[in-house]
């Protein structure tokens, strides 16, 4: 069901995230796009374990919340699944093929590069376009994921009063909202390598685009939790206050030179050595520009630190910058939500391609 070639309606993307359920809706204006509903729902601490949904009922609760509350009139969605939970493989098929002859091709061959058991899966592709130096053969990007991956996330949408009509791929979903920040990189992003790096409550993602294809992703567990837990244990607050004061001030004047800037080093340590990742892989040495997503972006200051820590070009991604808004949608508080909406945005363009 992951949907890659059906027709798709009109949708809201939905980033059901380990702390909250973020949902965004578009309309298209000619070339461009409008935002039409946004909501941010935080959710129970016990409903995700890092990505994945340890208690469906509550994830779809808090999924009916956001649509109440951004009053939307939108019935179905878009959802994605952690990279780490998905494979994917690029593998070439015979050039000429007929939609029908290519789906049942893959579904013969598929065998070969899953590890698991068909029954046990949903598979889906995406013709990426002619292979490299052969004119005969198209690149297929193939991607699997466990069954019960893909039906938590349809049953907690469906919960939510919602129709889950495309499971997406994180990872793939920066590539789709990239568009919308093509006025921050340089020359639109053409023959640029851009590094997406996405700085959650409890996941740190990276994306690399070139000539804005995604080319290489990685995830390991690092984020804004960390932060939290240490304004809990240096000042007695609870989870919820620490992430409350941590977004709204009010917190004794030690805390920027003894909490915050230490976090912010290790920040600029976990990018590094994402970097360090990226470069050992083998094709690159370099990027041109890093892109910093995800709530931890929202930290004052933390684009200029990193790059001078780095020495790499470093802006905060807000997809949200130069696009209009309906009545309804908050301005302010979009543009402060936006780095952490790259999710969204990318499942929210699904229904346009």
């Amino acid at each position: 069901m992951f949907g890659f070639n059906s027709k798709k309606p009109a949708l809201v993307g939905l980033d059901i995230s380990s702390t909250s359920v973020k949902l965004i809706e578009f309309s298209q204006r000619g070339a461009g796009y409008r935002v039409e509903s946004y909501a941010v729902e935080p959710l129970p601490a016990s409903a995700m374990n890092e990505k994945t949904l340890q208690d469906v009922e509550a994830v779809g609760e808090t999924i009916r919340r956001a649509v109440r509350k951004s009053g939307t009139k939108a019935k179905h969605a878009a959802v994605a699944v952690t990279g780490s939970a998905v494979i994917t493989k690029i593998i070439s098929m015979p050039a000429g093929l007929q939609p029908r002859e290519l789906e049942t091709q893959i579904q013969v061959e598929a065998d070969q590069y899953i590890p698991y058991p068909l029954d046990e899966i949903n598979l889906d592709f995406e013709v990426l376009g002619p292979s490299e130096g052969n004119p005969n053969t198209i690149d297929v990007l193939l991607a699997a994921s466990r069954s019960e991956n893909v039906e938590d996330r349809s049953a907690a949408v469906k919960i939510g009063g919602l129709q889950a009509v495309v499971v997406d791929v994180e990872p793939y979903t920066i590539e789709h909202a990239f568009g919308l920040l093509r006025d921050q990189v340089e020359d639109d992003g053409q023959q640029k390598i851009v590094a997406v790096i996405d700085i959650g409550a409890t996941m740190t993602s990276l994306s690399v685009l070139f000539d804005r294809r995604l080319i290489y992703n990685r995830e390991q567990p690092f984020g804004g939790k960390q932060l939290s837990e240490e304004i809990m244990r240096r000042y007695g607050l609870s989870y919820e206050d620490a992430g409350r004061v941590k977004r709204e001030g009010g917190l004794p004047d030690n805390y920027e030179p003894e909490v915050l800037e230490p976090f912010k080093h290790t920040m600029a340590q976990q990018v590094s050595r994402f970097l360090q990742f990226f470069y050992s892989a083998g094709n690159y040495d370099y990027v041109d520009q890093i892109l910093l997503a995800g709530g931890c972006a929202c930290i004052p200051g933390v684009d200029e630190f990193i790059e001078s820590h780095i020495g790499i070009s470093t802006a905060i991604a807000n997809p949200f910058n130069s696009l209009p808004l309906a009545g309804r949608v908050n301005r302010q508080r979009l543009v402060q939500d936006g780095p952490s909406m790259m999710i969204a945005c990318g499942l929210a363009l699904r229904g346009f391609s």
